[in-house]
């Protein structure tokens, strides 16, 4: 099952998608409402000076030791979601968007799929076999997200991957997919944070 997360960095601009049940975060509802139907309200609410509607389960406490978002993505995990993809995570304090990506690794290690989307960018973590074909033509970059990250096998792409790319390097950055049966093939047990970018190479 599918679901939505809204979070309060950089609002996002484009079309909400229907028919998933939408998790909002704390002062992510201020752009939110009235562009998505809420399923739930989650957070402690420091950012908003209005209850929001439907009205929280519980309000946390604002001095905690999880994130508003890492409280949500548990709950999304709990309640079945097997698929998050997360609205309003790019922007605002760099530290929470650090954090976000962070929420990546956590899902990853559950079998959780979750993706980072704005209007111009849409990060994810990766294992396995990634199919990439669907990206014909946009720019990709392709980080360790644990370390080192093996490449056992690729195709598609205008640069070949090295066998390897270890933390401290940057040999992942700007390749563009040009077929459309790309894909990487990553060594078990091997995590890549992959970024894509939606807009022009």
């Amino acid at each position: 099952m599918k679901g939505i997360l809204l979070l309060n960095g950089s609002p996002y601009g484009g079309r909400i998608p229907e028919g998933f049940p939408v998790y909002c975060c704390d002062g992510a509802y201020k752009w939110a409402k009235g562009r998505a139907e809420i399923y739930s309200n989650i957070g402690d609410f420091d950012s908003l000076d209005e209850l929001p509607v439907p009205p929280p389960e519980e309000v946390y406490p604002s001095e905690k030791n999880f994130t508003d978002g890492e409280i949500a993505v548990r709950r999304m995990i709990a309640d079945g979601m097997s698929e998050i993809d997360v609205y309003g995570a790019f922007g605002g304090r760099e530290d929470h968007f650090l954090g976000n990506l962070q929420l990546l690794y956590y899902c990853a290690e559950r079998g959780v799929s979750a993706r980072l989307i704005s209007e111009r960018t849409m990060i994810f973590a990766a294992r396995g076999a990634v199919s990439l074909g669907g990206y014909a033509g946009k720019t990709i970059s392709v980080f360790p997200f644990s370390a080192p990250l093996h490449i056992l096998d690729s195709r598609g792409f205008k640069y070949s991957y090295p066998e390897a790319v270890f933390y401290g390097e940057c040999r992942g950055v700007s390749n563009i997919v040009e077929s459309g049966d790309a894909f990487i093939r990553l060594r078990e047990g091997d995590t890549a944070l992959v970024i894509i970018n939606l807009g022009s190479v």
